[in-house]
C-alpha cells in the first residue's frame, strides 16, 4: 500500500481498494457520507488505531470490486445504481417496515427500544422513498441527457435547476440525514445486539436492518465519491446550450 495511505481519504480507498469497504464496515468508518476525511482523520475520530487498520486493508491492489463501476459511463452507472442499490432499498425497507411494527406491538412493553426502532424506520421510509424518486426522475435523466450531448460533440444541456450541483447537493444534505438515522439505529439497538427473549421476527428485524445499513453505505458512497463527481465534472467542461427540461414535475431538491 502507498505511503501515503493514511493521508488518503476513505472515500478514495473504498474506490481503489479491494478489502477497505469491509475493514470500514467492522469498524463503523463512515466512508460514503463523510468519504473526504483522511483514513488518520477518521480512525482518530473513532479512536482505533490507524496501523491495524491499515493492515487490515492490506496492500495496494488495483482490481478493487468498484474498478469495474468506474469503467462504466455515467449512464451505465446510474442504470447499475438503480437496478442494484434502489430496488433493494425499497424491498428492504417494506420489510423492516412491517417487522419493526410487529416487533414493536409484541415487545415494546418488555423492550422500549423497539418503539424507537420502528419510528427511525418510519422516518427512513419517509426520506429515502422520495429522495430515490428524485434522482431517478429529475438527476439521473439530466446526467444521461448530458452525457448524450458531450458523445455528440454538443453544449452542455441547461436544466431548470441551473446546474447539476444544486440537486447534487440537496441530495448528499439528504443522504446525511439517512446516515444519522442509520447511527441512531446502531445506538438504540446497542450495535444490534438481542435480547434473550428474541423471537424470530425480532432477529429478523436486526438481521434486514444490518443488511439495509451495509448496502445503502455501498449505495451512498457510489453516488457521493463516484457518480456525483463525476457528473458535476462533465457539466463544467460540456459547455452550454439552449435550455433543456427534464420530462416530469419540478420537484423540491433544486434547493
Amino acid at each position: 500500500m502507498e505511503a501515503n495511505v493514511k493521508n488518503t481519504t476513505v472515500g478514495k480507498l473504498a474506490l481503489d481498494q479491494p478489502t477497505a469497504i469491509a475493514v470500514f464496515e467492522k469498524w463503523h468508518i463512515d466512508y460514503c457520507c463523510r468519504g473526504n476525511r483522511t483514513l488518520a482523520q477518521a480512525c482518530d475520530e473513532a479512536g482505533i488505531a490507524i496501523d491495524e487498520v491499515v493492515a487490515a486493508i492490506g496492500p495496494s491492489r488495483t482490481n478493487a470490486p468498484t474498478s469495474e463501476l468506474r469503467r462504466k459511463n455515467l449512464t451505465e452507472l446510474q442504470k447499475y445504481i438503480v437496478a442494484t442499490h434502489h430496488l433493494f432499498t425499497r424491498e428492504a425497507l417494506e420489510t423492516v417496515g412491517m417487522l419493526s411494527e410487529k416487533v414493536a406491538t409484541r415487545h415494546g412493553a418488555n423492550h422500549a427500544e423497539t418503539t424507537e426502532v420502528r419510528t427511525i424506520v418510519a422516518q427512513l421510509v419517509a426520506d429515502l422513498l422520495p429522495h430515490m424518486l428524485k434522482e431517478e426522475q429529475v438527476i439521473f435523466p439530466y446526467v444521461e441527457a448530458l452525457e448524450k450531448a458531450s458523445r455528440n460533440g454538443q453544449s452542455a444541456p441547461v436544466p431548470f435547476f441551473g446546474t447539476v450541483k444544486n440537486p447534487i447537493r440537496m441530495m448528499m444534505m439528504e443522504h446525511d440525514a439517512v446516515g444519522v438515522l442509520l447511527a441512531d439505529l446502531r445506538v438504540v439497538t446497542s450495535n444490534y445486539t438481542l435480547p434473550s427473549d428474541a423471537c424470530l421476527s425480532f432477529r429478523a428485524l436486526y438481521e434486514r436492518l444490518a443488511e439495509l445499513e451495509e448496502d445503502l453505505h455501498r449505495h451512498i458512497h457510489l453516488e457521493n465519491n463516484l457518480l456525483f463527481p463525476r457528473a458535476a465534472e462533465l457539466e463544467e467542461t460540456a459547455g452550454s446550450s439552449p435550455a433543456f427540461e427534464v420530462k416530469g414535475e419540478h420537484c423540491s431538491c433544486t434547493g
